[in-house]
């Protein structure tokens, strides 16, 4: 790891005092990192559900956080918590807000559209293919892009919630947002 930052391992070894401390820092940055990037584009998004689950998705392929680098070095922090309970209380602990809004987009969405799906299940799905895409992309390197990781996650939001997405992944307006919007006019 020093190498790779350019830094003599003396130095790192100082800062750190020891692998598991340097090892829970790195876990730390990419986990404060990952939160922000996707609160952030959450509080930027429209506020109608389609364009507030769009962003939630889109955040984990954003070019800020999905770095085959930054992708290689969560894979090998989930490797090392098998054996880490702390490690593997980290990671999960990254997750649970993204999950827990996931699962109450998925809640609003389906009372919106009429969907007959249970929104834990959906949410769970949809971040179980997130995580298959970053593994993807990991393991097949540059030949695996992540355009093509954005095209399977629209092509899944029109497939799982077609009243919200229309083909290609442009969001569509529920006719309860219109009934809304109309009611604020």
């Amino acid at each position: 790891m020093a190498d790779g930052a350019g830094l003599s391992r003396g130095i790192v070894n100082f800062h750190f005092a020891s692998k598991e401390n340097l090892l829970a820092e790195t876990i730390r940055f990419l986990q404060d990192e990952y939160t922000a990037n996707w609160q952030a584009m959450v509080a930027k998004a429209a506020p109608d559900t389609a364009s507030q689950l769009l962003a939630m998705v889109t955040a984990d392929l954003d070019k800020k956080i999905c770095t085959h680098r930054k992708l290689a070095a969560w894979f090998a922090l989930i490797t090392e918590s098998r054996s880490k309970p702390a490690y593997r209380e980290m990671a999960w602990e990254r997750d649970e807000r993204y999950r827990v809004l996931l699962a109450s987009i998925c809640l609003k969405a389906r009372e919106e559209g009429g969907y007959a799906f249970d929104p834990q299940s959906t949410a769970d799905a949809i971040y179980a293919m997130q995580e298959g895409l970053w593994l993807r992309m990991m393991l097949f390197g540059r030949g695996y892009k992540r355009e093509a990781a954005l095209g399977v996650v629209l092509d899944a939001l029109c497939t799982i919630f077609p009243r919200h997405f229309a083909p290609g992944g442009m969001p569509l307006k529920t006719k309860a947002e219109d009934q809304q919007r109309r009611d604020q006019q």
